[in-house]
């Protein structure tokens, strides 16, 4: 008796609390699914809303088209590293439960695959929708050749922007590290950056998701990245992700997450943190005190002006 042949594609949506909106994100992949080629999962992080029932009532309509696994709450890094370790497919999307696959996106990235064999990460392109309705296309920039250079363009220089849904990993990528779950913040940080500095990478203009973006609560946002801090550092630059040609980035990369969260501090008004944030950039790198918009809110914060 024949096995069934591995799917080229696995999807992986996590979610945790999301149950007003995740049919969108499950219609949107299960209306594209080719059986033959790619598989859906989701998993329910412990979700406390109605998100259960939302999953049990797609199931209901899509029989035996996608599987839905529930777990203790951990987390986006708990629940994407299970989803690694139950899908068998060669590449990954890991599409947030807010989120859309783009209409033919599946088709799109499988006729890529095809074409460029050897990649390992696929950056593609979103389009992004606001709350007011607009719609803004994102297409990827230039992918530099050079692995340094792939990386720095990522992590310092900004000219690389990453999207979960608008990607795709092969499972490769995961031997060197998964996402690392005790961070809920930021925790796709060092899965990309050894995806680019490790393995081959490959750019596809077309978007593949449709990504939603909404209003959070700075100070909830900021909880997160706090709680993660600075050790972010240490995990993106961890030897087994990054080696010891890409330590050289790491004291510069230091100073732009201090600065991060000194402004993300600023915003969320925390200015205990702030003020500690800024204080190790500069202790760091003295020339961040002459980064004017940085330089500024630092000034008010001390002379207590507001922000």
């Amino acid at each position: 008796m024949s096995m069934p042949a591995k799917p080229l594609l696995s999807v992986v949506i996590p979610t945790y609390n999301y149950a007003g909106v995740l049919s969108r994100a499950v219609e949107s992949v299960l209306s594209q699914l080719d059986a033959a080629s790619a598989e859906l999962i989701v998993i329910d992080d412990g979700s406390t809303d109605d998100t259960r029932q939302v999953l049990e009532r797609l199931q209901a309509d899509h029989p035996g088209r996608f599987r839905a696994l529930s777990k203790a709450n951990g987390g986006a890094s708990s629940a994407r590293n299970l989803g690694i370790r139950e899908t068998s497919g060669d590449y990954l999307i890991f599409l947030d439960a807010d989120d859309e696959l783009a209409p033919t996106a599946l088709a799109t990235l499988r006729e890529h695959l095809l074409a460029q064999p050897q990649t390992r990460l696929v950056i593609a392109g979103h389009i992004a929708l606001s709350a007011d309705g607009k719609r803004r296309e994102h297409k990827p920039e230039a992918l530099p050749e050079q692995a340094q250079q792939r990386l720095r363009a990522y992590l310092l220089d900004k000219r690389l922007a990453l999207s979960n849904g608008a990607c795709a990993m092969h499972r490769e990528v995961f031997e060197r590290g998964d996402y690392p779950e005790a961070f809920r913040s930021a925790e796709d940080i060092p899965v990309f950056a050894q995806a680019l500095a490790n393995y081959p990478c490959t750019l596809l203009m077309q978007p593949l998701a449709l990504i939603h973006k909404h209003d959070d609560s700075l100070r909830h946002q900021f909880s997160h990245a706090k709680a993660g801090g600075l050790a972010l550092v240490e995990e993106v630059f961890a030897p087994r992700r990054l080696d010891a040609r890409f330590q050289a980035l790491k004291a510069e990369f230091y100073v732009q997450r201090c600065l991060s969260l000194f402004r993300s501090a600023y915003l969320a008004g925390d200015t205990a943190a702030a003020k500690s944030y800024f204080g190790a950039a500069a202790k760091a790198d003295w020339r961040v005190l002459l980064k004017g918009s940085y330089g500024r809110k630092a000034l008010r914060l001390w002379l207590g002006v507001g922000r």
